[in-house]
């Protein structure tokens, strides 16, 4: 029978059994020495652990909300613990750590940014997690759902569709502020089969409209070098380029950097995703012209959450984070976005973007439009230097 989620499933309870040997009388040392190695076993904190897709900054910000998440959730006073574990930027780099913690006892619950979201073998290994009664989610990036609807029961983080849309939204403004009503645009991220990047760049590419044409897409693996390089051919080989567009929250330095570096910030407009601390500088000094940003920090507060929820089965913080569990999407739950502009935007009319221009957005709770002073203020409220 194929293994099916149920929305208040509880992890499975450890049941010890304990076999009385006929005969014996007394205990040897070797009984003590179980006896003591199993008493540190149970005094030892389960874990919680997150599996990143790579090691980034961002990631930075996500595990500050892990622990603040533990503290808030008391999770040392119910013998819990939250871990965050960085992959290697690669497929089977997750699917060798997911493998691993099937045989720990101590895994409580396991939180996955995934890789490719077409990965079958990451999915399997998920599933085996879950069946093993180990609560498995998936946090900023998805498997593919259309093809494995078993494979998680909850998501937690961005509408990347949305955030695409809204991104490519304030890029038209920027690109029409400017007298561009036509041209190509290049989008840069980490991997294209990654669920995010992927959703984001469509998003984008669909609001931007049919007047501008997509040039290409182009994949670094994770490599901050090659993302630099990327820009560099990105602007020999299409040298009439309108617009350089950054997914993921390395590629918006990249992009800054080189552009810099080439001389031609006047020639080309350039929107991205994610605040990383070198973005931000970027921006002040008139090197990037919006960044969508997503909220990393409340990612984490809520995966733990979640985690607990599941763990324990408080099914009133499942209704209330999933109140549509049984309608489509219902199982995803969004930590907001903000879209950073400069300074120099706020309080002018003739600005490229207003919070106008995004009313709906706004309106609907979906989006909040801040300065650049603004936001910094409100890193600055949570120690944060990147979000």
């Amino acid at each position: 029978m194929p293994f099916v989620f149920s929305r208040f499933m509880r992890p499975c309870c450890l049941v010890f059994l304990f076999l009385i040997g006929g005969g014996v009388t007394g205990c040897n040392k070797s009984n003590v020495t179980s006896t003591a190695k199993t008493k540190k076993m149970v005094d030892a904190p389960r874990r919680f652990i997150f599996i990143t897709n790579g090691d980034d900054p961002y990631f930075d910000v996500l595990n500050a909300g892990l622990q603040a998440g533990a503290e808030k959730f008391a999770l040392a006073d119910k013998g819990l613990e939250v871990v965050m574990e960085k992959n290697n930027a690669t497929a089977q780099g997750q699917i060798d750590r997911l493998r691993q913690l099937v045989t720990q006892a101590d895994v409580a619950g396991v939180a996955i940014s995934v890789i490719q979201a077409e990965n079958i073998a990451i999915v399997e290994e998920m599933k085996r997690l879950t069946e093993k009664g180990v609560s498995v989610i998936t946090v900023d990036g998805d498997i593919n759902q259309k093809l494995f609807s078993d494979g998680r029961p909850y998501y937690i983080g961005t509408d990347n569709s949305i955030a695409g849309r809204l991104l490519g939204t304030a890029g038209k403004k920027v690109l029409e502020s400017r007298g561009i009503t036509e041209g190509g645009f290049i989008q840069f991220t980490g991997f294209t089969d990654n669920d995010n990047a992927r959703a984001r760049m469509n998003g984008c590419r669909e609001a931007i409209g049919e007047s501008y044409s997509e040039v290409d897409r182009m994949a670094d693996s994770f490599d901050h070098s090659r993302a630099r390089d990327n820009v560099r051919t990105a602007l020999v080989n299409h040298p009439d380029v309108k617009a350089l567009v950054g997914i993921w929250a390395y590629n918006a330095p990249a992009i800054a950097e080189v552009v810099a570096e080439r001389g031609v910030r006047d020639e080309v407009s350039i929107f991205t995703f994610d605040a990383a601390a070198q973005a931000i500088e970027h921006m002040a000094n008139g090197n990037i012209d919006c960044m969508i940003v997503q909220n990393p920090f409340e990612m984490g507060v809520q995966t733990v959450r979640l985690l607990l929820a599941m763990q324990e089965g408080q099914d009133a913080v499942l209704t209330n984070m999933f109140p549509d569990y049984d309608q489509p999407g219902g199982d995803k739950f969004t930590t907001g976005l903000r879209l950073i502009i400069p300074d120099a935007w706020e309080n002018d009319e003739d600005a490229p973007i207003s919070k106008n221009d995004l009313e709906s957005a706004v309106s609907a709770g979906t989006l909040e439009v801040l300065s650049l002073s603004v936001f910094r203020e409100w890193l600055k409220k949570y120690g944060l230097s990147s979000s």
